[in-house]
């Protein structure tokens, strides 16, 4: 990393090269502390789910969460089948899901897939939910105390906040891909060493490793930080000229064999994303182009933090909760930044960060107090159908801020801290005894400094306590019947046929059903499913296309009565059976139990009891 990025370089050089060795066991141990405190604010955040983590989820994306679940279950059932993970059709039988075109976390899910198969997927979920928030904050604090501050103190504050910062934790609902961002400090890092000569090699080879790694736990992400990398590289050249010509060469060099490298890793599996079977181009009608940030949501609570309000969220939390930083936070972020800004090419290149981003995360019209003014955003004038902005929501543009403003506190934390720094002992005479502070105002200014310095610590922990995350919120949900997890199912289901669950599974119904293919381990392939794939013109939709069955199923879960069966209904529903290859179709207990069972009763037939479920053999009809 380029010395002049660091704002302490200066009182490096004055540090002595061989430290006695109690002071070299300070860091270390300091580090320690600061893992230590990551991994407990890990398990107070998931704290609500080990109350009993096999029966809860999350309160606020159940769906979301079911999913993840799933993930892990299809993680341990590709590694110990040895099956292609890039694809299944455990899921949405008999067509399949594309698992590199959805949130796989395939980077993951197959490394854990021992994990899974002895914990099972919700210890696993809430295991990892944890471990992904505590381990991006550590590698958040080893990047910043070992290449931007001095301060252990201040790579503490800065890494809490990368890892916890109310929109990750707001993630963490549901959605642990998105706090799954251990590497996207070692990708910053090591992007800024690029230029170091004779090092180019090594350097690509190292970024080459972490892209492959990351494009296999969130390339959304991944996006971002190169768009941010992207940002300040620009900034930085336009600032110092003259030391960006001298390190051009290598930097490209390394850029290029990296890039090189990620794409020869990647080739085959992004390949498959956008031309293997269940691929799709762009999402139907654009859903992500329009969700925007709303401006009052920067200076407002969030929901997850001990001084966040549900009210306020239900105003202007109808987008995700991506920035949320509280009014303090971002005095103290502008007051730093103007404090900053003259003394630091890293406080410069920071608030060119924040500026950009702020405003690109605004989206194509601009929202205040969750209403929408008559005032373009930056994406009115973007069209919607470009790759990849077709898939990119504006909001989480902000996630860039978020991190700029962690790293800014870092920054700001250890510059109070250097100013309180003995400077490097001078030869000087005796003190004359004569005055307390030789007459020159000495300890004056010295208590002056202090006095500054604790109300600098005092700003930046004011605004940092409000933000301590509260434990998600979490409920309850129905275990699955005892016929699919003792595996009463196995003499109904032979090779090649698939259990149809009621409801049948999608992004909106079947939230316990979903939930019975995790649980078993991917026994069974079902029909429908949570997840995008192509419609009939190849854009991306979420869940299956409807069949009539399953439409039928859905309406009259939604108005809870049955409503008159043809014959036309009863052909059509052993079509989509035959469709789905199905030799069983299985209704658990539930909410609409009752009007489900008098559905399909009308549809396929009386029912069978079978252990606690109802179950309609089709072998010999379809």
């Amino acid at each position: 990393m380029d010395p002049s990025l660091n704002p302490s370089s200066v009182e490096a050089d004055a540090v002595v090269a061989d430290p006695p060795r109690r002071a070299r066991r300070r860091p270390a141990r300091a580090d320690l502390l600061a893992i230590g405190a990551y991994v407990l604010l890990g398990v107070l955040v998931c704290l609500n789910y080990w109350g009993d983590v096999e029966h809860r989820v999350s309160s606020h994306l159940p769906t979301d969460h079911s999913w993840f679940e799933w993930l892990f279950a299809h993680g341990a059932y590709s590694v110990q089948h040895l099956e292609n993970p890039l694809f299944t059709t455990r899921q949405n039988a008999p067509d399949g899901v594309n698992m590199m075109a959805n949130t796989s976390l395939l980077g993951v899910t197959l490394p854990l897939a021992p994990l899974t198969l002895l914990l099972g997927p919700q210890v696993m979920y809430a295991l990892y939910l944890g471990a992904a928030l505590s381990a991006t904050a550590a590698t958040s604090y080893w990047v910043l105390s070992r290449h931007l501050v001095r301060s252990r103190a201040a790579a503490f504050a800065g890494g809490a906040f990368l890892g916890f910062a109310p929109g990750i934790v707001h993630h963490a609902n549901g959605q642990p891909n998105f706090v799954s961002n251990f590497l996207l400090p070692l990708i910053v890092a090591r992007v800024l060493r690029l230029g170091e000569p004779g090092r180019w090699r090594r350097n690509g080879l190292a970024l080459g490793l972490l892209v492959a790694y990351q494009v296999f736990i969130n390339e959304e992400m991944l996006l971002l930080t190169a768009l941010a990398c992207l940002v300040v590289v620009v900034a930085y050249a336009v600032q110092r000229p003259r030391a960006a010509r001298e390190r051009a060469g290598p930097f490209l060099a390394a850029l290029g064999l990296g890039g090189g490298l990620a794409l020869l890793l990647t080739a085959y599996p992004i390949w498959f994303q956008f031309n293997g079977p269940q691929s799709y181009r762009g999402l139907q009608g654009g859903v992500f182009h329009n969700w925007g940030e709303d401006l009052v949501a920067f200076v407002t609570f969030a929901r997850d933090t001990i001084a966040g309000d549900e009210a306020v969220e239900k105003t202007i939390g109808l987008t995700e909760q991506n920035t949320w930083f509280g009014w303090p936070l971002v005095l103290v972020a502008l007051g730093a930044l103007v404090l900053l800004v003259r003394r630091s090419v890293a406080a410069r290149i920071l608030a060119v960060l924040v500026v950009v981003f702020t405003i690109a995360s605004i989206g194509p019209v601009v929202r205040f107090n969750g209403a929408e003014t008559d005032i373009d955003g930056p994406w009115a004038y973007i069209p919607d159908d470009l790759p990849l902005v077709e898939m990119m929501m504006p909001t989480r543009l902000s996630l860039i801020v978020v991190a700029a403003v962690g790293v800014l506190l870092a920054l700001a934390w250890d510059t109070l801290a250097g100013a309180g720094r003995p400077p490097v002992p001078a030869p000087r005479a005796a003190p004359d005894d004569s005055t307390d502070d030789g007459g020159d105002g000495t300890a004056t200014r010295d208590t002056r400094r202090r006095v500054l310095r604790l109300a600098g610590y005092a700003a930046i922990v004011a605004a940092l306590v409000p933000l301590i995350p509260r434990p998600l919120p979490a409920q309850d949900i129905d275990p699955p019947p005892r016929f699919i997890t003792a595996g009463g199912w196995r003499p109904y289901v032979p090779e090649g046929r698939t259990l149809v669950p009621v409801p049948i599974p999608s992004n909106v119904h079947g939230l316990h059903t979903l939930r019975w293919s995790a649980l078993t381990g991917h026994e069974f392939p079902i029909p429908g499913g949570y997840f995008i794939g192509p419609n009939e013109r190849g854009e991306g939709v979420f869940g299956a296309p409807n069949r009539p069955t399953s439409t039928l199923i859905y309406s009259t879960m939604d108005k809870n009565v049955v409503p008159e069966i043809t014959e036309e209904n009863r052909r059509q529903a052993v079509d989509d059976l035959r469709f789905w290859r199905a030799s069983v179709v299985v209704l658990g207990s539930g909410p609409r139990e009752a009007v489900l069972r008098d559905l399909m009763a009308e549809l396929l037939g009386p029912p069978q009891r079978v252990d606690d479920v109802w179950l309609w053999d089709v072998r010999d009809r379809v």
